[in-house]
């Protein structure tokens, strides 16, 4: 149960299985989107919380690389009532893999281990460990089956286990493929990498998390569900079909180690995040490993990193993953090249609330964002339509300019663009068709009309809005 790749996200969202329920205003902890973004967020998540009849949820945002916004809505518990807040701690479920897989590159940078070092390293006795790799553990493509694949609570997992006895049971079985060749989801995997960060460190797993990851990002409110437990405030529920909140059952002490162990406020994982973003823990070669999709042997892509989801939506990168454990649902979206950030947690088994949440939102943070590169785009369209008419007429204004900027635009310049442009006629059109970071500077590149003639002139501008470039050539037409 301690994963679902948003499989459940169309039917819970069908008319007919909606139950509406009346949402108190929303519990809001850092706010500092505008108003108006604000109004439609706290819309958009009360709407699905409506429309599926999901107790609650915490949600939190990062645009532009900082949190802007912290928010619960519903109920944490029906009976006795209790409001949801955002200091609340939720399951995260399958997120905690990312952590994980944090360990085991932090144990490479510290030459103690590699990714591609065979299992049989430390556990010679599973099936085909000479064969199945650290990296084929945490991305899923190791064979090994899953121990944990169905979506409600069995019987096995309300009784405590031993992790290690867990994975000799599951990963001495036959494989389900061949090493390499099929992308499978399985806990099982990342049990076993548990393991592996306890051998290699010489620390307990949670000890080395705390030590290693936890403590230097500043996550105080993380919780371990397998010692833990009675600090999480929120109840987990399901439902039966169609049938009422009944309270869920969640899995014994033991079943999560390593692939779904952790419970937090959505404000630590955000925080979590943020380190994505900025790749504060780990060094560049480890989050381009853990952010590269991986390909099977035959050259197919995975669409999975190490730990995490690696898609493109509507040209956009995303890093993406989502948890479930008895009773609790959470999803995390990054979009790493837009700094922004989606988690959402919620609290009923088996539905889709949390991924339609994040789908929703997603689109309403790089809404500003893209109106902001129009607006920017607009001014730059002005500000070169301005320069060329001066320098039709022989005039520049200088404070424009960069040092080198000034110094290209040399008396013989100066008039090598009015006798050159001047008989063209005045612009008529002036559009921005291309735009980049070079040199810590932005590049613009733009399509303009004088009279007849078309020409094209590219600009380097400063951070601080001087020009460091203007150039003018013909188009090619």
């Amino acid at each position: 149960m301690v994963f679902r790749m948003g499989l459940f996200a169309v039917a819970a969202l069908v008319p007919g299985l909606a139950f509406a329920q009346q949402l108190a205003p929303p519990i809001v902890g850092t706010d500092a989107l505008a108003p108006a973004l604000r109004q439609q967020v706290d819309a958009a998540v009360a709407g699905v919380l409506g429309r599926t009849g999901v107790p609650s949820a915490e949600v939190g945002l990062v645009q532009n690389g900082r949190v802007v916004y912290t928010a619960a809505f519903g109920q944490a518990r029906l009976a006795p009532p209790l409001a949801a807040t955002p200091a609340m701690h939720y399951p995260v479920g399958s997120i905690s893999k990312q952590f994980t897989a944090a360990c085991v590159l932090l144990l490479q940078q510290d030459g103690k281990l590699s990714i591609e070092d065979p299992v049989a390293r430390w556990f010679p006795e599973l099936t085909r460990a000479n064969e199945v790799t650290l990296r084929m553990l945490l991305s899923h493509t190791s064979g090994y089956s899953d121990y944990a694949p169905q979506d409600y609570t069995i019987p096995a997992w309300t009784h405590p286990t031993d992790p290690v006895k867990l994975v000799h049971e599951w990963a001495e079985k036959p494989l389900d493929f061949e090493p390499g060749t099929r992308w499978q989801y399985s806990n099982t995997n990342f049990v076993l990498a548990a393991l592996i960060v306890q051998k290699a460190s010489g620390m307990p797993f949670p000890q080395f998390l705390s030590t290693r990851v936890l403590q230097p990002l500043g996550l105080q409110n993380v919780l371990n569900l397998d010692t833990d437990r009675a600090r999480v405030e929120p109840q987990g529920y399901l439902r039966n079909a169609l049938g009422p909140l009944r309270p869920a059952i969640l899995e014994a002490p033991g079943w999560y180690f390593g692939d779904a162990t952790l419970a937090m406020p959505v404000g630590d994982l955000l925080r979590w995040d943020l380190s994505m973003l900025d790749r504060t823990l780990l060094a560049p070669a480890s989050y381009d490993a853990m952010e590269t999709e991986v390909k099977l042997r035959d050259g197919t892509g995975s669409h999975y990193g190490l730990a995490v989801d690696v898609t493109s939506e509507a040209g956009h990168r995303v890093i993406a993953h989502s948890g479930e454990v008895g009773g609790f649902v959470a999803q995390n979206t990054l979009l790493p090249d837009e700094r922004v950030a989606v988690a959402v947690l919620t609290n009923q088994e088996a539905s889709g609330a949390a991924e339609a949440i994040a789908r929703a939102l997603v689109p309403m943070l790089l809404a500003p964002a893209a109106a902001s590169a129009g607006t920017a785009a607009a001014a730059a369209e002005a500000q070169v339509r301005a320069m060329l008419n001066g320098l039709e007429r022989g005039q520049l204004d200088r404070s424009l300019l960069t040092a080198d900027g000034n110094f290209y635009f040399s008396k013989e310049a100066i008039g090598d663009f009015a006798s050159s442009l001047k008989p063209l006629g005045p612009v008529t059109e002036v559009r921005q068709t291309g735009e980049a970071l070079r040199g810590g500077m932005t590049f613009r590149a733009f399509a303009v009309r004088l009279g007849t003639r078309r020409i094209t002139v590219t600009t380097y501008t400063m951070p601080e809005g001087k020009l460091e470039q203007f150039l003018v050539e013909a188009a090619n037409e």
